[in-house]
């Protein structure tokens, strides 16, 4: 039976698609610093830019990002945007023309949000529950699901946290081979590598699970592939192998053959943020240190980190309100500016 299974934590909803004790979908939404997609907005030209397909444009909250249009836009204009691509990869919003509202507003404004993760994936898998363990959560989602939710105590059990955790591994264990994960500016690079003695049917073996280890982590843009011990010349034989387990990804990506060094390249359509970018990032270690003190139930008021996790914290006030909330009693931020990025201590 599929179930979509919700985590929630302050600040932060984990969400998991499992199919008994597979995991299918993950994703992770947070409410207080939503990523953007599909945002409906009016935006102001800041600047043409006509060689790059597009213009720079400003919002409403002084956040900047890329039109990509073909008509002639004037600088300075209003004009309506849907966000198609979130900020990632250290790259701002991209966004594409919408039809502006009947009221137009004389300044950059915020029309509508775009649909959450948790939305996006209800509708991927419109007969499964949705099991929650917070019932603020219904609150936050549209009436439409809101028949399909079940309360439960804990959403996660210990098999599914180990499984959402091993997603933030530089490596999976695909079978007969393991894949290391390098994400770089650029592109994604993936080492098939084994342990005994790889062959061409073993690479075969181990693509579906690759397969569902980048959707799961979504990884996109473009993804370099080297197989395991299989020679150059016979590399071109496994794309349409890699294809096929790539056929069911709902964002369809594209393998676009063998590079002549060997490698398989395929790409996949950026939308929402990597999980490695949310799990990694000040706002994505700020969050899981206040989820591990509720979880560890640890003593003290006080906590002590670095600037990035202190800045973090405080730009997302709904988490700490909701922290305080569950715990009972507030908690008090203190700067240590020799801190390394992800340390800290509660006292």
């Amino acid at each position: 039976m599929t179930e979509i299974r919700a985590a929630c934590s302050p600040g932060e909803v984990r969400i998991a698609v499992t199919d008994h004790d597979t995991l299918l979908d993950a994703a992770i939404w947070r409410p207080g610093s939503p990523d953007g997609l599909e945002d409906w907005h009016v935006v102001r030209v800041q600047k043409a830019a006509s060689a790059l397909g597009g213009a720079f444009v400003l919002l409403e909250d002084g956040q900047s990002g890329f039109l990509s249009t073909r008509e002639t836009l004037i600088e300075g204009a209003l004009t309506a945007a849907r966000v198609s691509r979130a900020a990632q990869n250290n790259k701002g919003l991209r966004l594409r023309r919408a039809d502006m509202p009947t009221e137009a507003p004389s300044a950059p404004k915020l029309l509508e949000r775009g649909p959450t993760p948790l939305d996006e994936l209800a509708d991927r898998y419109p007969e499964a529950p949705i099991f929650v363990d917070d019932p603020g959560i219904a609150a936050k989602l549209p009436v439409r699901l809101r028949p399909r939710l079940q309360r439960c105590q804990q959403a996660f059990d210990g098999a599914l946290e180990a499984d959402f955790d091993s997603l933030g591994s530089s490596d999976a264990d695909l079978g007969l081979l393991t894949a290391s994960f390098f994400p770089t500016p650029a592109l994604v690079a993936v080492d098939l590598d084994s342990t005994g003695t790889p062959d061409f049917k073993g690479n075969v073996a181990a693509f579906p699970e690759l397969a569902r280890q980048i959707r799961l982590r979504n990884l996109s843009g473009t993804i370099l592939v080297d197989p395991a011990g299989v020679k150059t010349r016979k590399r071109p034989a496994l794309v349409a192998f890699l294809r096929e387990a790539l056929s069911d990804d709902p964002l369809k990506p594209d393998v676009l053959g063998a590079t002549p060094s060997g490698l398989l390249e395929l790409t996949r359509p950026r939308r929402r943020p990597p999980l490695h970018e949310l799990l990694s990032s000040p706002q994505g270690l700020a969050l899981s240190l206040l989820r591990t003190i509720l979880r560890e139930e640890r003593p003290g008021q006080t906590l002590t980190t670095s600037i990035g996790l202190i800045k973090a914290l405080e730009s997302d006030p709904e988490a700490l309100a909701d922290f305080t909330s569950r715990r009972a009693r507030p908690l008090d931020l203190i700067l240590d500016p020799n801190a390394p990025p992800a340390s800290w201590s509660l006292s």
